[in-house]
């Protein structure tokens, strides 16, 4: 009877205890999101005070936590590139990219090439950061610039031509014209040229125009 006693005992405790652990273990995931978000905190606000080896310290943190976690991986690239210590930000943009392509780790990868003179592996990337996205005129005009280097001019027009259409601002007029008249097509250039002019004077007139009505409601 007293070792039966004993047995349902054990049992109780085995049984408690065994509850006990399932508990924390579904609470776990919980825990371990709510470290990373803290983490994520730390890294946003090291970069916003410039307290970089703080944001560095908090990035590996988090691939400690979760070593396939592409968008770490992208932000320590940058962390590393602001420091110029671009090999190590390479391999910080290639690990992301191999993890979870995405076109903003494809796009600094593309812009860390294209500092370190490595225009070819630079076009490659920015032109795989464009198959994901194509809607960025920045995209299309660092993919432009890349091609320049590798003597391909009039491929670099046709994405020149495209980050005009989408954003026509005076600096990618200004690259579009400089661009026509490498790949010697003046006329081009001269009717942009105008039409950059009259955008110019255009703006100029509206700005001096809500200045005087500003003045006019002061007083």
């Amino acid at each position: 009877m007293y070792e039966l006693i004993l047995l349902v005992a054990f049992a109780a405790v085995a049984y408690r205890a065994y509850t006990i652990d399932e508990t924390e273990t579904e609470d776990l995931p919980h825990k371990i999101s709510t470290r990373v978000g803290r983490l994520w905190d730390v890294v946003h606000q090291g970069m916003r005070e410039n307290r970089l080896v703080r944001a560095e310290k908090a990035l590996l943190a988090i691939l400690k936590i979760d070593e396939k976690n592409a968008a770490a991986y992208n932000r320590l690239g940058i962390l590393y590139a602001k420091q110029k210590e671009y090999k190590d930000a390479i391999d910080c943009f290639e690990i992301a990219c191999s993890i979870e392509p995405s076109p903003s780790s494809l796009h600094n990868l593309g812009l860390i090439y294209y500092e370190t003179e490595n225009y070819e592996r630079s076009v490659t990337a920015f032109e795989e950061a464009l198959k994901l996205d194509d809607t960025m005129a920045a995209r299309h005009i660092a993919l432009a610039k890349a091609l320049e280097y590798m003597g391909h001019d009039k491929l670099m027009v046709t994405h020149l031509e495209k980050a005009v259409e989408m954003e026509p601002t005076k600096e990618s007029y200004k690259l579009l014209i400089n661009g026509y008249r490498k790949i010697s097509e003046p006329e081009k250039a001269d009717m942009l040229e105008d039409k950059l002019s009259k955008l110019i004077t255009s703006s100029s007139t509206k700005k001096r125009f809500r200045v005087q009505r500003a003045k006019r409601v002061v007083i």
